[in-house]
């Protein structure tokens, strides 16, 4: 699904900074996967090249074995919208416009039939629990029902991967959760490939395996498995020996 191929990203300046070295990675169709790693150690511009946001400095992304770096502007965005889904922390809903607006705006801007979009809308509305909120506007609903609204978006349209980033970075302990758990819930029944970047051992609890990055590089990778407390502390534990300041990382929930 997912190559990054001996990817490094350098940024010019007066002083050169090597965001991340030599990095090589695969996410398998359908996996959900966690990256962590301090502060400044990469995370972020590792999703952003994946993105396409940004541009590999040496290396190749491949999605499905294609390069979209490659395409032109007009074709990159259309990549993005068909191929991607996005979850951010602030949610990046346009307070504009209903709930229902918001998550159909995707489809609006490929042109689809509004009967068409009413229906998707409604099912993936349906799914997420959010049937009661489609008409409220973004000011009327809590964090928790705005994240679910920007997961909504992102799904609407079916995409082969879907970035988070930091999606539980803006909520409350519950409302963290039950992101998570509907995040799980769609990898695992709509079998949607799924990269979460985070500082939440919680949240990155949720996933199959979760990638470690430390000074742009990788540093480990540690797999699941059935028990996903006992995974919760295999993350805590490989946290502690990546270091990084105490701020780095969220207080821990369980």
């Amino acid at each position: 699904m997912l190559n990054v191929k001996n990817v490094s990203k350098v940024y010019e300046g007066k002083v050169s900074y090597r965001a991340l070295s030599d990095i090589d990675l695969t996410i398998e169709e359908g996996e959900f996967v966690g990256i962590m790693g301090p502060s400044g150690s990469g995370k972020t511009t590792l999703l952003n090249m994946i993105a396409t946001i940004d541009e590999p400095t040496t290396g190749e992304v491949l999605l499905r074995g294609k390069n979209p770096h490659q395409l032109k502007r007009n074709e990159l965005a259309k990549f993005r919208r068909r191929e991607l889904g996005f979850v951010f922390q602030d949610f990046n809903l346009l307070h504009t416009l209903t709930v229902e607006e918001n998550i159909v705006l995707p489809l609006t801007l490929d042109g689809e039939k509004v009967s068409e979009m009413k229906s998707k809308a409604a099912a993936v509305a349906e799914q997420l629990g959010i049937k009661e909120i489609m008409s409220k506007r973004t000011y009327e609903i809590s964090g928790g029902q705005a994240q679910r609204a920007a997961v909504a978006r992102a799904m609407i349209h079916s995409p082969g991967l879907l970035l988070a980033d930091e999606p539980t970075g803006n909520l409350d302990s519950k409302s963290s959760r039950a992101v998570m758990e509907m995040l799980e819930a769609i990898n695992r029944e709509q079998k949607t490939t799924m990269m979460l970047v985070t500082h939440d051992p919680q949240a990155a609890s949720y996933c199959q395996k979760v990638i470690f990055i430390r000074d742009g590089k990788l540093y480990t990778e540690i797999h699941r498995g059935d028990n996903r407390q006992a995974f919760f502390q295999k993350i805590i534990d490989t946290l502690s020996l990546l270091g990084g300041d105490a701020h780095d990382l969220s207080s821990v929930r369980v």
